[in-house]
Order: structure tokens, then C-alpha cells, then sequence
């Protein structure tokens, strides 16, 4: 299957994810010690609640997924645990991070070729790719739970003190880099379904990271200068806010994980991905329901500076606080202006069989992942193998075939709904 490529960009922006992961992580730390110093408890408590928040959330997923699979682990790093010692390294929050650790070894497996023979039959590929994807889409989850809402209260911060700690900016642009990065490498994963990937122009990447990039800014500053008049209130909001997204998510009855438990635990979180972004969770044209949310979040982005402009009326000329606040909300429109853009001319709408034609497992037409164990077991069990047997003649008889699926299937229903 010529369609899951693992390509010398891929492996570039694998190693700069990890480089934003231990950044962040370094930052994080920095931030609480700050607060402490400061003793701005207040913001040291919700700054703590985002962060385990946010791990709990992702490290659930990670460890539901790994259950549907019946705890298959497929690197070496994987398999140096048990599924005791995995589900206890979940328990601790480390979960996510095995995670990036098999991501980094099969993307340095493919990226300097494990053997000719191997990246031939484009096992070690496939794989990469297979867990690059669940990794995207834990990452995209972490960006709206953890960096989105720091970046709120980052901004917040800096609107109530008027003064810029190199903290604060600090964090500020790390969160903003987490939530560009995880958007790019999203649609990064979704694009690797579709059949003529090499003919999409880089350009289509730019323009929806723009979109994405107007969007989520004019959203997030919305929600910052409202919590820094009204910081009681903005909780309220969010709640609120989010029992109407959820609602809507359960309404759209989707169907994503493997486990009702799961399911409900995915349309909460799609809830709360609507509260700062878009989110495409059902398949077939949404191009109503993506319409009524615009104008829901931009009615919302609308209300939140016309009480930040009622609030500040009384410390700054409420001209420039107007001008401000319509400046965010322009912000917006042209975030819808990009997305129209992409629409229009760089979507490529495609029916379901199509996906699904360039997702067949390669075991029905004898090329399938059978040798996969010669990849992750020893490399002395890949050496006797290959000493008994010319690898260069593919009629010899090979093992029984794995059921190691060559695709994501998690990331291909995203796939579906998002092109289809």
C-alpha cells in the first residue's frame, strides 16, 4: 500500500514535536515555581488544575486505546513493560510519554533504513505512521485541555498586571507553539488517506493553519480580556458553554471509540475542543452544522469583548477599547475568510470507498505486515531468520499473518468525516 509514507519531513517534525514536548514540560515547571515565588496561589492552583486536567484526560485515552488492542505493544520500548507495569505507568502519568518514545524509535528506524528489505515491504513505515496518528490526536487533545486554557490565563495575567514577566511571555509563546504544532501535525494525519497526498500543494497546510491560527487567536483573546475584568465569571461561561457543545456532540451520535464509556468520554472532550475550535466529529457534509457554530462563537467572541469594553469604559478612553475589541472580532471573520479559502479551492471532497480503498490491509493481497515481528523482536531473531531464508526471493513461505491493522482506524474515521 503506497499511501502510509513516512517521509524525511515527518521525521523532522517528529523530532521537533519532542523538542516542544520537553520545552513545554521545562516551562510548566518554571510557570508553578513562578506563581510560588509570587505567591499568586490563585493562579498557581488553576495553572496545577489545567495541568493534571489535561494529563488525566490524555492519559485515558491512551490507555483505553492500548485496551482495545488488547494491550498489543508493538516496539521495543513497548514491549520492555508489561501490561501491569503499562497500566501503572498510566496510573503515574507517564503513559503518553512511552508513547513518544516507540513514535521516535520507529521514526529513526525508518528514517535511516532498520534494512533495504524491511523499508521495502514498508512495515516500519506503516508503523510509524500507525502511532504518529494516535499521537496527533492525544497531542490535539492535550493542545485544547492544557495549552489553549494556559494560554487564557497567561493572557489573563498579563491584562490584570499590565506588565510583561518574562514568564508569562514565556508561556504564552510556548502554549501558542504547542497549539500550532499539534493543529499542523492534525491535519498532517488526516492527510495521509487521502489516495493522491503527493499532489496536494503544501499550500493547502498553510492555509488551514491560518484559519486555525485567526480562529483559536481571536477566541482565546476574547475568553482573556473577558477573564480579566470578570474573572469570577469565566467558569460559569465555560460551563455553560460547554453543557450546550456536549449536548450537541451527543446529539451527533458519534461514533469513535470502542467503549460506550469511551464514546462519552470523547464527545466530553469534543465539547470541549468546540469551546476554543472547530472540530469535525460525523461524517458527510456538516456544512450547516459548521455554520451555526461560527455564528454561535462569534455571537459568543462579540458578547465577551462588548463586556470587557463595558468594563474598562471607566480606565481607558472606551474608543480604543472599542477599536480593540472589534479588532478581535475581525480577527475572527478572517479566520471564516481562510477557511472559505480552503474550502473552496483546496478541499478535496472524497467519498467514503475511496478512503477506505487506500486503507485495505495489505494481508488480502499477500503483502501484509507478516513479517512485523522480525521488526520489533530482537535483531538475532532477524538474523537467523534472514540467514535460512534469501529475503530477496518474496515467494519463500512466511509466518502467519498478523492482525496488526496497517491503518488507524481511530484516525481514518476522523479522516472520513473531515473529507467526506
Amino acid at each position: 500500500m503506497g499511501v502510509f509514507k513516512y517521509s524525511r519531513l515527518d521525521f523532522l517534525l517528529t523530532c521537533v514535536g519532542l523538542v516542544f514536548l520537553l520545552a513545554d514540560i521545562v516551562l510548566d515547571i518554571l510557570a508553578v515555581v513562578t506563581f510560588y515565588q509570587e505567591k499568586d496561589y490563585v493562579s498557581l492552583c488553576i495553572l496545577i488544575l489545567f495541568l493534571l486536567g489535561s494529563s488525566v484526560l490524555v492519559q485515558a485515552f491512551s490507555w483505553l486505546w492500548y485496551s482495545y488492542e488488547d494491550f498489543r505493544r508493538q516496539t521495543k520500548v513497548e514491549k520492555s513493560l508489561s501490561p501491569t507495569q503499562l497500566k501503572l505507568l498510566h496510573v503515574l502519568q507517564l503513559g503518553i510519554y512511552l508513547r513518544h518514545a516507540g513514535v521516535v524509535e520507529m521514526s529513526v528506524r525508518s528514517f535511516f533504513g532498520f534494512t533495504a528489505y524491511l523499508n521495502a515491504e514498508g512495515l516500519v513505515e506503516g508503523l510509524a505512521v500507525y502511532m504518529s496518528h494516535d499521537l496527533s490526536m492525544l497531542r490535539l487533545m492535550e493542545t485544547f485541555s492544557e495549552s489553549a486554557p494556559q494560554l487564557v490565563l497567561m493572557l489573563t495575567i498579563f491584562l490584570r498586571r499590565r506588565e510583561l514577566s518574562p514568564v508569562t511571555v514565556l508561556k504564552a509563546v510556548g502554549s501558542a507553539s504547542a497549539i500550532a504544532f499539534s493543529v499542523t501535525m492534525y491535519h498532517r494525519s488526516l492527510r495521509t488517506f487521502l489516495p493522491n497526498k503527493a499532489k496536494q500543494q503544501i499550500i493547502s497546510s498553510a492555509v488551514y493553519f491560518l484559519w486555525n491560527l485567526f480562529l483559536i487567536s481571536s477566541r482565546i483573546t476574547a475568553l482573556a480580556l473577558f477573564a480579566s475584568v470578570l474573572p469570577c465569571f469565566i467558569f460559569t461561561h465555560f460551563f455553560c458553554s460547554w453543557i450546550v457543545l456536549f449536548f450537541f456532540a451527543w446529539r451527533s451520535k458519534t461514533d469513535f471509540m470502542d467503549s460506550p464509556c469511551g464514546e462519552w468520554l470523547y464527545r466530553a472532550t469534543v465539547g470541549l475542543i468546540w469551546y476554543f475550535d472547530w472540530f469535525n466529529v460525523v461524517k458527510g457534509r456538516t456544512r450547516y452544522r459548521t455554520l451555526l457554530y461560527h455564528l454561535y462563537i462569534l455571537a459568543d467572541i462579540s458578547l465577551l469583548c462588548s463586556l470587557w469594553c463595558w468594563k474598562m469604559s471607566t480606565e481607558m478612553q472606551l474608543l480604543y477599547a472599542i477599536v480593540f475589541a472589534v479588532i478581535v472580532v475581525l480577527f475572527y471573520i478572517f479566520g471564516l475568510f481562510f477557511k472559505m479559502i480552503y474550502y473552496k479551492c483546496y478541499h478535496p471532497n472524497l467519498a467514503k470507498e475511496e478512503l477506505e480503498a487506500n486503507t485495505t490491509d495489505r494481508t488480502q493481497t499477500g503483502q501484509g505486515p507478516t513479517r512485523l515481528n522480525f521488526i520489533i523482536g530482537d535483531e538475532t531473531d532477524f538474523a537467523m531468520s534472514s540467514s535460512d531464508v534469501d529475503v530477496s526471493d518474496r515467494s519463500f513461505p512466511r509466518p502467519p499473518a498478523s492482525n496488526f491493522p496497517h491503518y488507524n482506524k481511530r484516525m481514518r474515521k476522523l479522516a472520513e468525516n473531515f473529507y467526506s
